[in-house]
């Protein structure tokens, strides 16, 4: 009886020492965000210039339609528009449809100047 009660107290030790053992746990970072396309982010940069040249030519509307310059000028300034879209057709051209990070610069300092144009 004696042995009983022993061997039942070692297994009740054993597997309180069995509960106390933390298993370990390794937390990975999740993996980053993949990285864009460079193709993407250039057809990406086309989309914003033409969009922008999009908006200029409604304020362009709007403005003439208000009365605040007269269709001639409008018609001027929906030609400055044309030629820099003509310029981001261009450029794009060299890059499968896209434009790099330069050449949209380069193209929105032209269209700042072309908005400077149109006013508020």
């Amino acid at each position: 009886m004696q042995r009983w009660i022993r061997a039942a107290a070692g297994c009740a030790l054993i597997s309180s020492l069995a509960a106390c053992v933390v298993t370990e746990t390794t937390h990975t970072a999740p993996p980053p965000p993949p990285r864009p396309n460079p193709h993407e982010l250039a057809l990406e940069r086309y989309g914003q210039v033409n969009s922008r040249i999009d908006n200029l030519g409604h304020r362009i509307d709007n403005r003439v339609n208000q009365g605040y310059y007269p269709p001639p000028v409008g018609a001027g300034l929906h030609h400055r528009l044309d030629v820099i879209r003509q310029e981001a057709r261009d450029m794009a051209v060299q890059h499968d449809g896209g434009l790099s990070g330069e050449e949209q610069r380069v193209l929105n300092q032209e269209l700042d100047g072309a908005a400077h144009s149109i006013g508020g």
